[in-house]
């Protein structure tokens, strides 16, 4: 499909999926029955977006899109199929997404939508009627765009570890892991997450079989590589595996798999969980040189690491963070990996990475366990689903 895309933007946050604004420019082609026509992309900083305002518009500083037509009265460029360009301004989307508390790329879609419309002749400028018409326009392409990325509700799944954790410190029965799986089924989640470590500190073996037949929605199996649990893994055929990093003196695992460096390691492991029919998930950072060797071991989630994002002590820490998590999350899923998330999400970190329409499904443990203290697991775990609408 013929979109042409630039990006003249050199510094290193945010960074922009181009994978994933150049598909979204190829639906917009799509759904305006134009798959044909040549449209043109531009992503600059203010700087350059200032000096063509000042250019073309004569109006001085930085906007956040402009849109330059090749259809207005010209008969040749639209028998040769040219729509135009659409010039963007990195810096400003970026301004915009933080004070409207949406991702970087969900403005950057809006901005594409808006500049194409005024490409399709809508001019919000000429009068309120004009301007309400292109806005409801803007709207229903948004709305297809997400719905073509987006069937289902992001999934809540629990991890359990923690109960163990509780249980452990006594070395008693109680309390159970398995029960606690129970209640959270029953109050909405659709997963239950456990980790067996090779040093068997929490979950025991035990608990994992049980819980592979009482768990009614999905089990997945957090491990390390080791060949001890892979044949458990095997042996006990959970309906997925989460490979990550293991090691012995960490409280809680630290970050994510490094893919990248052991790839033909991990993908005999993936190869052997495949034969058995077991999808693998791979816990990585959000880093694009894992995301491509997850691609390359052919995994069939990646589960993106939020740790860091959780941890941020700043807002702009935070903030680029979460455009690191959101542009990784979109690169998996446009390369057709399925995506989850997890690791230090509470009740109030949650919403904004539950907004992120590439992730199906996040991993929460801690918080929720933490809060059932106070209000009960069930009410915990209904209060967090209600955090992910």
């Amino acid at each position: 499909m013929p979109v042409r895309f630039r990006n003249d933007f050199c510094r290193p946050f945010p960074r922009v999926n181009e994978l994933l604004v150049r598909r979204t420019a190829e639906h917009l082609l799509l759904l305006t029955e134009r798959p044909d026509t040549e449209l043109s992309i531009l992503l600059v900083d203010d700087r350059q977006i200032a000096e063509l305002n000042k250019y073309w518009r004569r109006k001085s500083g930085p906007t956040n899109v402009l849109s330059f037509s090749l259809t207005e009265g010209d008969d040749t460029s639209m028998a040769m199929n040219l729509l135009g360009d659409i010039v963007i301004s990195v810096d400003t989307a970026a301004r915009e997404a933080k004070y409207e508390g949406i991702s970087f790329h969900a403005r950057l879609e809006a901005l594409l939508v808006h500049g194409f419309l005024h490409l399709l002749g809508y001019d919000h400028e000429k009068s309120e009627l004009e301007a309400m018409r292109m806005h409801n326009k803007e709207k229903e392409l948004l709305q297809q765009l997400t719905s073509q990325r987006r069937k289902k509700m992001m999934k809540l799944a629990v991890n359990v570890d923690h109960v163990a954790t509780l249980r452990e410190a006594r070395g008693i029965s109680e309390p159970d892991p398995v029960l606690a799986a129970g209640i959270c089924e029953l109050a909405g989640a659709e997963g239950i997450v456990v980790h067996l470590r090779e040093d068997r500190r929490h979950i025991q073996d035990r608990d994992v079989l049980l819980l592979r037949q009482t768990v009614k929605t999905k089990l997945n199996l957090e491990m390390g590589a080791a060949e001890e649990i892979i044949k458990f893994a095997l042996d006990l055929l959970p309906d997925m595996v989460t490979l990550v990093p293991e090691k012995r003196k960490e409280l809680t695992t630290e970050g994510g798999l490094n893919v990248a460096g052991q790839k033909k390691k991990l993908k005999s492991v993936i190869g052997r969980m495949n034969d058995a029919n077991i999808p693998v998930s791979l816990f990585v950072d959000p880093d694009p040189r894992q995301i491509e060797a997850a691609i390359n071991v052919e995994a069939t989630f990646v589960e993106i690491h939020t740790g860091r994002y959780a941890d941020a002590t700043s807002e702009e820490e935070r903030d680029q963070e979460f455009e690191l998590i959101a542009a990784a999350a979109a690169e998996a899923y446009e390369a057709g990996l399925r995506v989850n998330a997890g690791h230090g999400l509470n009740y109030v970190n949650t919403t904004r990475i539950a907004g992120l329409e590439t992730i199906e499904e996040l991993s929460i443990g801690h918080a929720i366990m933490a809060r059932a203290i106070f209000v009960g697991l069930d009410q915990a775990v209904r209060e967090m689903l209600g955090l992910m609408l």
